[in-house]
């Protein structure tokens, strides 16, 4: 057999226990309960882990079979969904496999530097490129646009490997979106968050300046996607999974979607320590014009945001709120109420990655669920840097957390 058969044969094998899974009828079961959570019923919270860097502690996640680049990125995507799927949680495993577009452009014309860490697993040094006022006049506006050879050569070769058992959805989505599309990420890379922080007192007009240029480029970016015809079902964005009443599911292959059919989301971890007055004059400002374009949208994601629910009720099509490990779950469940979905997400550290306690899970979940009993909310867990290198304990987690729900809930 020759290597490139081999190949073949491998992500085939993968992709067909895979299609199993997705087509199991629990999925639907699954569906119907985030559909129901995102359009606000108090339904049994579901779990969702994300997981993180401890991908890397999962030995059979980091094997690699396969030769080809292409086909050994699609092999460790799916030894990661047929891990994460025998963890039991509530996530929907869809049947199709995405890749991505390749774009042609991508950055502001700047970029930061970025120095390796001494050490695997060590700390990057982060460098922004914008140091002086005069360097936003350095900047370029982004633009969509897809190598559409390159795109169409990949596709191909995806769907000649495994296309008749897995679809082959391609992500032709704007290049700035989610985290590369999420102006208090930008800011924080470009500007760095110290230098940002003293530019709200000592250059506020010119930090408005800076703060327009990165909306508008965001915005231009959306839409020339959107006129592109390439936006679809499967670009929702909102942490978690995306069913809902008001939009339509999840869907391979739908491009020509508009933005209005489309869960938007956007954070703020970058201002975690700025007053909620500042946080709306030089964030939220900014990030409305390009939520408002989205059907519904989600908030937050680790930055702690007790103080700033209400300045979040701007928000016309804010449906879901992320209630971070720092933040006062109960103080976040009571402005909440019935109003949003509250996506609370449990400090890693003391569920899994520092020790591995049974009772302390019990305690900290139970005592949280308590606090928003009765509302709509799911269960997150994210940002798990580190298993200590013990796989079985988010399988176990999930085990822990759905007794936990049935003892409060």
């Amino acid at each position: 057999m020759t290597t490139a058969a081999r190949d073949v044969t491998i992500v085939r094998e993968l992709a067909a226990r895979y299609a199993q899974i997705a087509a199991d009828g629990v999925q639907h079961e699954r569906r119907e309960r985030w559909r129901a959570l995102n359009s606000l019923e108090p339904v049994r919270p579901p779990i969702y882990v994300r997981g993180g860097n401890c991908w890397d502690e999962v030995p059979e996640l980091n094997e690699r079979l396969c030769e080809d680049d292409l086909l050994a990125g699609i092999e460790r995507r799916l030894r990661r969904l047929l891990y994460w799927a025998g963890l039991n949680d509530d996530s929907v495993f869809e049947p199709w496999l995405t890749i991505g577009a390749v774009h042609r452009a991508r950055g502001w014309g700047l970029e930061p530097d970025h120095s390796p860490p001494a050490e695997p697993g060590g700390a990057w040094k982060h460098d922004p490129p914008i140091r002086e006022e005069e360097d936003i006049r350095k900047l370029v506006m982004p633009h969509h646009e897809i190598d559409e050879a390159v795109t169409a050569e990949r596709a191909q070769r995806a769907g000649d490997a495994v296309g008749d058992i897995l679809p082959i959805h391609v992500d032709r989505g704007p290049a700035w979106r989610m985290w590369s599309g999420d102006l208090a990420t930008i800011l924080g890379h470009m500007r760095g968050i110290e230098n940002f922080m003293m530019d709200m007192m000592d250059r506020p007009r010119w930090l408005r300046e800076l703060m327009a240029f990165f909306r508008d480029g965001v915005l231009a970016a959306h839409q020339q996607a959107e006129d592109a015809g390439d936006w679809s079902l499967c670009e929702h964005q909102n942490q978690a999974m995306t069913y809902s009443r008001e939009l339509a599911d999840p869907a391979p292959l739908s491009y020509g979607t508009k933005r209005s059919q489309l869960w938007g989301y956007a954070a703020a971890q970058e201002f975690t320590l700025v007053s909620p007055a500042m946080h709306e004059e030089f964030l939220l400002n900014y990030q409305r014009p390009i939520l408002d374009k989205f059907g519904l949208v989600a908030y937050g994601c680790c930055e702690d945001l007790t103080r700033k629910i209400d300045m979040l009720r701007a928000l016309p099509n804010l449906r879901r709120i992320a209630v971070a490990p720092v933040a006062n779950v109960q103080k976040c469940a009571e402005q909440i109420g019935a109003d949003y979905v509250m996506s609370y997400r449990p400090n890693p550290a003391e569920m899994v990655c520092c020790g591995f306690d049974a009772d302390r899970i019990r305690r900290v979940v139970g005592r949280d669920l308590e606090s928003c009993r009765g509302q709509c909310v799911d269960i997150t867990l994210k940002d798990v840097n580190t298993i200590e290198h013990q796989p079985q304990r988010l399988a176990e987690w999930v085990r822990i957390v759905r007794e936990v729900i049935d003892e409060v809930w």
